[in-house]
């Protein structure tokens, strides 16, 4: 079969949607096809590609690391497509509301100045923004984006990166004054290190010590579930936070916080993303509209 003669949108189409309706029969009922249909179009798809892209199990479905691939890429290829259709049609303005899910840090630093002239831009469009640093489930907490600090894990989602950050360790004046201002890593173990109450992809403090790096636990009294309060206890005076070097910029420039065993840092960065469901392609020009305005004035760096 020619490469003319293959509906490759279609196929496109149907892949994903079995993707996240999670199986032959729920896409097929979305789609107006049979669950036989669809498998037969998956499976030639397959054979076309020369790659499995979904084990099959009598419960679930499961998608190969070719078909994660194959997913992401169609959603991107399919909502490209959905924008080029509606551009070329009645270009109408986005529309409706978009809710976003972000950590508190994100949302205070570099998305909350910004809303003003996302609302200017897009008139017609609202925001709903709600902050957690906890990864949570877009499908389940009917979320549009999210904004997500950290390595991603494969999934269905597909992500575009906002950049990336350093990370410092940093003390207010007043905690340093009355605790000590550590020269060494090992002096850290009698400082508070402030820390997060929940499990995170990289647990501790990464540092230099000698000719290797160790990880330091932050380990101590108080905790917090956002990154945010970590700074705002920074500022009391409560302990040492190591935060991201966009969070605190401002506060070493006005003296408020400074940084700790600079020396000492291994420079690994912290790494920005939206995620969104594809949808099947049919991006939402409301959703599109936010994830472009993110990618030009969301950056992290």
């Amino acid at each position: 079969m020619g490469r003319l003669e293959v509906n490759r949108s279609g196929e496109m189409e149907v892949f994903v949607r079995v993707v996240e309706m999670g199986g032959f029969s729920s896409a097929a009922r979305t789609l107006g096809m049979t669950p036989s249909a669809v498998s037969k179009l998956i499976a030639r798809l397959e054979s076309r590609l020369g790659a499995r892209l979904l084990n099959r199990s009598t419960r679930k479905l499961q998608l190969t690391p070719e078909g994660c691939a194959f997913y992401e890429r169609s959603t991107r290829v399919l909502a490209d497509l959905n924008e080029a259709e509606l551009s070329a049609g009645t270009g109408e303005r986005p529309e409706g509301r978009v809710r976003l899910n972000t950590s508190a840090a994100y949302a205070t630093h570099i998305l909350t100045p910004l809303v003003p002239e996302f609302i200017a831009r897009y008139p017609g469009v609202s925001l709903d923004i709600a902050q957690t640093d906890v990864v949570i489930d877009l499908l389940e907490e009917r979320t549009d984006v999210a904004v997500r600090a950290g390595p991603l894990k494969s999934s269905r989602l597909v992500a575009r990166k906002l950049g990336a950050t350093p990370m410092m360790i940093v003390g207010a004046p007043s905690y340093l004054e009355k605790n000590g201002y550590p020269k060494r890593v090992d002096e850290l173990e009698k400082h508070l290190r402030l820390g997060f109450c929940y499990a995170r992809s990289i647990e501790g403090w990464p540092l230099i010590q000698g000719d290797k790096t160790v990880n330091i636990p932050a380990v101590g009294s108080v905790q917090a579930n956002d990154g945010e309060a970590l700074r705002q206890l920074a500022l009391a005076g409560v302990g040492l936070a190591r935060l991201a070097v966009f969070m605190v910029r401002e506060d070493i420039r006005e003296k408020r916080l400074v940084p700790i065993l600079e020396e000492c840092n291994p420079g690994d960065l912290e790494e920005f993303h939206t995620v969104y469901l594809g949808q099947g392609g049919l991006l939402p020009a409301r959703v599109r509209a936010l994830l472009d305005f993110l990618a030009e004035k969301g950056r992290v760096g």
